[in-house]
């Protein structure tokens, strides 16, 4: 079997060409240059050194993460491009298994740490066991996962490896960040790896990758998504901005429709589809609003009114957006509303299991009134009713 190997996940930028029982070629760069500068131009060079027909080889083995956000959606990018164009499978690799596969028969508690700033790291535990093969006196390594690849504090991590109680291998970029901490709170024997197997080789993941494919452990160039374990830099400082902005109430538009039955299908097993919340907008009978911060939709209510009573169809927060007060916005903003309107009563019905959703009703002052049964499909449930005077109160 031919694999081609690509890992970008770090500042070291690799590929290679692996069979099943030799590396062909290799070509490691560990330098300050974007992996989009290099990756295809060390792929071209390679293959014409070696001769290299694109579509002799079987699959693509990739270092799918984590690590770094733009390596991995660099590497990533290659990976499914070329196996798009080639019709290949690829193979991902997660990235600390494949630094860990560096020290190949390693008993000791082999531990790679790669920076994730903010005093964390990516890391895991892995050791390696000897295996008998059938009918043979031949052994073979088999790499051991102890700890899952995480995103972990370095104390935390390194408590754990205190717990453990075995020698310890350092390897990774996150050595020379964190080893004067390690040598002061390791408190078992450790040591690091040399310079020749402590960061990312694209011939390890390529040569961890065969024995994945072997196990049926391949996917579809579409179907390929990097592990990131955590989020952005960007993407964390936008939540905290999103987080920090004030929530503002408005109608909701007919434009807004494919983004709420967007979130229809996030929230609820009996989504609404964009016909049906357009019918509802229709509907002169009821109130429909939206919760937006920066612009962004972040949460919607739906309601029927007749006379002087409203029902709550549907009320959703997006994920990310919850317990920072967009539902009680919501609420307050319905009980303008229908005090404008002369609506006494707001009522409602939640899922029997729905703690989360009864607690927060009840916090709104909001009371059981009975239970109907089997009121819910998908799955099938009862339905809590609970029910309000609606709260004099003004814009």
């Amino acid at each position: 079997m031919r694999v081609l190997a690509i890992d970008s996940s770090g500042m070291t930028a690799t590929v290679a060409v692996v069979e099943d029982t030799q590396t062909i070629a290799e070509y490691t760069v560990n330098f300050k240059k974007t992996h989009s500068q290099t990756l295809l131009p060390m792929i071209d060079t390679m293959g014409k050194m070696i001769e290299l027909e694109l579509k002799s080889i079987d699959a693509i083995a990739v270092a799918g993460g984590p690590g770094s956000f733009t390596g991995l959606r660099i590497g990533s990018a290659t990976a499914k491009g070329l196996g798009l164009a080639l019709e290949k499978p690829l193979i991902h690799v997660p990235t600390v298994d494949g630094l860990a596969y560096n020290l190949y028969g390693c008993q000791d508690i082999i531990c790679p740490i790669m920076d994730a700033r903010r005093k964390q790291v990516y890391t895991g535990m892995y050791t390696f066991a000897r295996r008998e093969l059938e009918g043979s006196k031949e052994t073979e390594m088999v790499l051991d996962v102890l700890e899952a690849q995480n995103a972990s504090p370095i104390d935390e991590l390194i408590e754990r490896l205190n717990i453990h109680g075995r020698p310890v291998v350092f390897l990774g970029d996150g050595v020379p960040v964190y080893q004067d901490v390690i040598r002061e709170k390791m408190r078992v024997p450790f040591s690091f790896a040399p310079a020749s197997a402590n960061r990312q080789r694209a011939a390890v993941v390529g040569a961890l990758g065969i024995q994945y494919y072997k196990e049926e452990k391949f996917e579809t160039a579409m179907e390929h998504q990097p592990d990131y374990l955590r989020v952005s830099q960007a993407e964390r400082e936008r939540a905290e901005k999103e987080r920090k902005a004030v929530v503002s109430i408005r109608q909701m538009k007919v434009e807004d429709a494919a983004a709420i039955a967007e979130m229809e299908h996030q929230t609820f097993s009996d989504a609404w589809s964009e016909k049906a919340i357009l019918d509802t907008l229709r509907n002169p009978k009821t109130i429909c609003l939206v919760a937006e911060k920066i612009g962004k939709i972040v949460g919607y209510c739906i309601v029927y009114t007749a006379d002087d009573e409203a029902d709550i169809a549907r009320i959703a927060v997006l994920k990310e957006s919850r317990r920072f007060g967009v539902a009680s916005e919501l609420i307050h903003a319905l009980d303008v509303i229908c005090w404008e309107n002369q609506i006494q009563i707001i009522m409602l019905d939640v899922r029997v299991s729905n703690d989360d959703a009864r607690a927060f009703y009840e916090k709104h002052g909001f009371t059981q009134d009975g239970i109907r049964e089997n009121y819910y499909k998908n799955p099938i449930e009862d339905a809590i009713l609970m029910s309000r005077a609606v709260i004099p109160t003004k814009k």
